[in-house]
């Protein structure tokens, strides 16, 4: 029997290193592998390996950043976060078995790299099915996820190098230059999700050679095939969001220390004073700027953060809110883009290009344009927005609430969700809060109606189904719209109507009663916080109502299904 060496780097957290321990060691067994497994942590050494040295066709799985022990160096080897081996353990095994597979004449090494805006769900269930359907296919593949906190997995330089194919599937621009003389295909997430084997059979026909390069300008150049507007869009929002979340949340704090008065002069060296000051003048103060940054960094590459960053400053400053970190961003993007295709230098002269000449020019036409010509009146447009916002009473709130609802439950984690999404959340850096409230609660309600749907129609769902409920359920609890795409994909014609009418209910009773949230993540573990939303029970309820109306519309919509079909094969 073949064994699978396992080195888990702990950390600071013992427990987290034991509970790695016994999931992959269920999950390992359960394929028919033996596993030895050696653990470290903050501590030193908490457990060796208690083998013999290994054989031929043994594999080695590194989890958290853990090193090899030098008679396991040779093996073919995986790596995996440790909240990724916590989290599934059992695909964490299967990448790691595919790696030590021989391979056959067929068969293709295969490295991908799956992002998405917030980096929460797309990311994980792309690289999922993109696994899966390599392993059917008889591929072998890496997979580095680009999740909300980094590379959870990344790509070693000898991967890449032994690759055949690189697939990135990503709803947001992602660095392309380590894979220079590699043939490279590009997709969103959407395609690795619904059908994996149907993009890598793709991939494989329609890759293109990325061309190697020593400089981020020259990259920029061996790109011709540029993303759209949308995709820059939604890269200059992920890397908004930690702005925006803490911010937010050090705002509210410093409101629930301080009370309505933490902001004033007169509180000047309290705690709840240097928190506002923090929240608002530094997390606040670069929500724009970062927004326009990586607007331009995902059209120009790196030449285009120091003048979207600029543009957005500037924009900032005159007040024209995101819609100018928006315009500064695209402006700097495209500008900077252009003069990197169009202005010629000596190859001696190229390295210039990305450090100096492309910032230096690309500021100077965002500045001028942001200042001169296009800030007044995107200014004046966002004061309209804001006030109309401010100003909403009654029906048109009710109305504002009910189409951002829909939008959230329409494709849930798409195009659509993330359009509603990314205005809730640009709307926050100018003190409006109501539509990210009501945007949060929605898109809640639908895995949390499915959740509840699995049990009191259990009749509609197979045993799997019912059984993958709770799991649902708690990913709508954590705002994560994306749990509900397994079920909906199954019967999207009675589903996505039903989910749509629950979660516009919850945003047009989020709105009218003119609930606010501070911040743009985290579900039900974020209202407990003081101050980060408020008019709380009217919330919770609008949230409630929203489930109900999604789960009767389930109920009566959705058919029941046959006996054998819902009988639990176990019983």
């Amino acid at each position: 029997m073949n064994k699978i060496w396992i080195a888990i780097e702990a950390g600071g957290s013992a427990i987290a290193g034991a509970l790695a321990n016994a999931a992959l060691r269920k999950a390992a067994t359960e394929r028919g592998w033996d596993c030895d497994i050696e653990i470290r942590n903050a501590a030193g050494m908490q457990q060796a390996y208690a083998g013999a040295a290994p054989k031929p066709g043994d594999v080695l799985l590194l989890i958290g950043g853990a090193q090899p022990a030098s008679p396991q160096a040779g093996l073919a080897r995986s790596a995996a976060g440790l909240d990724e081996a916590l989290a599934a353990p059992d695909r964490v095994i299967a990448a790691a078995i595919a790696q030590g597979k021989a391979p056959d004449a067929g068969a293709k090494r295969i490295v991908a790299v799956t992002s998405c805006p917030t980096g929460i769900a797309h990311t994980f269930m792309a690289a999922e099915g993109l696994t899966q359907a390599a392993q059917a296919l008889g591929h072998h593949i890496r997979v580095e996820t680009q999740g909300s906190v980094g590379s959870g997995t990344p790509l070693t330089a000898e991967e890449i190098a032994a690759a055949d194919l690189v697939i990135i599937a990503a709803d947001r621009e992602v660095d392309r230059s380590r894979f220079g003389g590699k043939r490279v295909h590009a997709s969103n997430t959407k395609p690795a999700i619904s059908d994996g084997q149907a993009l890598i059979a793709r991939a494989f026909e329609q890759a293109s050679l990325q061309a190697a390069s020593s400089d981020a300008a020259s990259t920029a150049q061996a790109q011709p095939r540029r993303a759209g507007p949308y995709k820059h869009l939604m890269t200059g929002v992920s890397f908004m969001l930690p702005f925006v979340v803490a911010g937010g949340l050090l705002i509210a704090l410093a409101f629930a220390l301080g009370g309505i008065y933490a902001s004033d002069e007169s509180q000047a060296g309290t705690l709840a004073h240097a928190l506002f000051q923090i929240g608002a003048q530094g997390g606040f103060a670069l929500i724009v700027p970062a927004l326009a940054g990586y607007i331009a960094y995902s059209i120009a590459d790196r030449p285009g953060i120091a003048p979207g960053m600029i543009g957005g400053l500037l924009a900032a400053n005159m007040g024209t809110g995101f819609l100018g970190g928006i315009v500064a961003g695209f402006i700097a993007g495209y500008g900077t883009d252009f003069m990197n295709r169009r202005i010629p230098l000596p190859k001696q002269l190229q390295g210039l290009k990305p450090v100096l000449i492309l910032p230096l020019l690309g500021t100077l036409l965002t500045g001028l344009l942001i200042t001169q010509v296009v800030g007044a009146p995107v200014a004046a447009a966002q004061t309209f927005l804001t006030d109309w916002l401010r100003g909403m009473q009654g029906a048109s709130a009710v109305m504002l609430g009910m189409l951002l609802g829909g939008m959230m439950a329409f494709d849930m984690g798409g195009p659509v969700n993330k359009a509603a999404y990314a205005f809730s959340t640009s709307l926050i850096a100018s003190h409006v809060y109501t539509p990210m409230a009501a945007t949060m609660a929605a898109g809640m309600t639908p895995p949390l109606a499915i959740a509840l749907a699995t049990r009191l129609f259990a009749n509609r769902y197979t045993a799997e189904e019912r059984e993958a409920g709770g799991a649902t359920g708690i990913l709508g609890l954590a705002f994560i719209t994306e749990g509900a795409i397994p079920f909906v994909a199954r019967d999207p014609l009675r589903m996505i109507p039903s989910l749509m009418a629950g979660s516009a209910v919850t945003g047009a009773i989020s709105m009218a009663i003119g609930a606010e949230l501070k911040v743009p993540h985290g579900g039900i573990f974020v209202l407990p916080i003081p101050g980060a939303v408020t008019h709380l029970l009217g919330y919770v309820a609008a949230l409630v109502a929203g489930t109900l109306v999604s789960t009767l519309a389930i109920g009566l919509l959705k058919r029941p299904l046959a006996a054998a079909q819902t009988k639990n094969p176990e019983s």
